[in-house]
């Protein structure tokens, strides 16, 4: 046998889905662009782009991720994080209301008798929102407003003039609905002032791959897992998440939860950012809307993402144990473990390089999947260039709880994977869970298992 051929990554899995739900949607032409802020009419309704950020930092990516657009109502979910950790969540709510509006984004809807506006989501909530962030004046408010967007994405953002100019032009009505903001006491600071900082706001331009980053701060509780830098606390994050989830979406707030059941934020430059809590985060971009104001593309690939993955917030279990993936060599090694794991270790150190065992414990979800693929990457790549024996890998699934069916898709895609270059993995489950993928064995002992794997890696050398 010749040496094995040069080979993709694992954690490519990932993005093959992302390009078949790219692919799938592609053709639909669907909505219209927003043409009511007239540098947005002026945007390719062709671009569509699909980003995932898991909490490791690692982004995936599919289609036109690279382009920039304006963050529009993106911001809002991320603003409000700034105004909660600057005024607390009870002085917020004193002037902003927390209930799904079931209309418009643009709607003339103040709560009665207290002039609040619904929701920090809707326009008007979000200009109150934006004039509760601290600052000596508008512009040191609006640099703080650019620094935490910033911070959220990994990098530092600006402002898209042109569509800056546009939104002041036509912005009549979130003139007015400011104006009786002010008159109702929901909105205490200088009208002008208040509007130009939520127009420059709106104007930040970010890419699919920065809002995918942005969303995947917030499941990670605030730390971003590509600068590893806290942007905001874990509290935070879960107040701004509920929001998203219940107000994110407008008038399609319902039956989006009930069919993707992410916290989401849309904006009407065709941006949509998604947060799967403990997980990742989604970026989407396609500038053609629905009628609420929607990427209609990006709403169509999150809901498939959602449903292929089983990403509802509700339909995990209530009661989780951690996830835990680790390289089990060294622990093996230490002796630390079952008693038969002292013969896996002599056999584990007898195929060094070609055997290696993976355990998992716990509740297993696209986090935990993820850090199998991307571990598995790095023993691959750290393999002899001249290893004519392909590797075996074992997967012990003895002490995990559940897997999520993200995992059984990305568990059996990795056997697949492996199989398809000459690679074996064998996984250790008394649960007996099948993966439903050919190529992938199974052994309910560990000792067997690990046996088993030796006798494939000895059987390929001597061969």
């Amino acid at each position: 046998m010749g040496p094995m051929a040069a080979r993709e990554k694992l954690s490519d899995i990932v993005t093959s889905f992302l390009d078949i739900v790219h692919d799938r949607l592609v053709s639909d032409r669907r909505g219209a662009v927003a043409d009511y802020i007239p540098q947005l009419a002026d945007a390719d309704p062709e671009l569509f782009g699909i980003a995932l950020c898991g909490l490791n930092g690692r982004v995936y990516e599919s289609g036109d991720t690279g382009v920039e657009f304006t963050i529009q109502s993106v911001s809002k979910p991320f603003v409000y994080s700034l105004a909660l950790d600057d005024q607390g969540l009870d002085a917020v709510h004193d002037r902003v209301g927390a209930e799904p509006s079931g209309e418009a984004f643009n709607s003339v809807k103040l709560e009665a008798g207290t002039g609040r506006p619904p929701n920090p989501m809707v326009n008007a909530g979000a200009i109150v929102t934006t004039s509760l962030v601290s600052g000596r004046s508008t512009e040191d408010r609006f640099a703080r407003i650019l620094a935490r967007l910033s911070a959220f994405a990994g990098r530092d953002l600006r402002v898209d003039d042109a569509v800056l100019a546009s939104e002041q032009t036509s912005g009549d009505r979130n003139r007015a609905l400011a104006y009786l903001m002010h008159g109702a006491g929901s909105l205490t600071t200088p009208v002008l002032d208040t509007l130009d900082t939520y127009f420059r706001q709106c104007s930040v331009l970010v890419t699919a791959r920065d809002i995918a980053v942005m969303g995947a701060t917030l499941a990670n509780g605030g730390v971003n897992p590509v600068t590893g830098r806290r942007v905001t606390s874990a509290e935070t994050c879960q107040h701004v998440m509920t929001i998203m989830a219940t107000c994110g979406m407008y008038d399609y707030a319902g039956e989006w939860l009930l069919r993707a059941g992410l916290p989401a934020k849309s904006g009407v430059a065709g941006g949509l950012v998604a947060s799967s809590p403990g997980e990742f985060g989604l970026g989407l971009f396609s500038p053609r809307l629905d009628s609420s104001g929607a990427s209609v593309r990006g709403v169509a690939a999150a809901q498939q993402l959602a449903t292929r993955f089983g990403l509802h917030v509700l339909h995990r279990p209530l009661t989780l144990s951690a996830s835990e993936v680790m390289a089990a060599n060294d622990e093996l090694a230490a002796g630390l473990g079952a008693e038969q794991d002292a013969v896996a270790a002599q056999l584990l150190q007898e195929n060094a390089d070609d055997l290696a065992v993976w355990r998992l414990r716990g509740y297993i979800d696209f986090d935990g999947a993820e850090r199998l693929l991307l571990d598995l990457d790095a023993w691959l790549d750290a393999r002899p260039a001249d290893r004519d024996s392909p590797a075996v890998i074992v997967l012990d699934l003895t002490e995990v709880t559940q897997l999520q069916s993200v995992a059984v898709w990305m568990l059996a895609a990795l056997a697949t994977w492996c199989r398809a270059r000459g690679m074996r993995v064998i996984a250790s489950d008394p649960q007996g869970r099948s993966l439903g993928v050919a190529g992938l064995s199974q052994s309910a002992g560990f000792d067997d298992a690990v046996r088993d794997a030796a006798a494939m890696a000895g059987a390929a050398a001597d061969g």
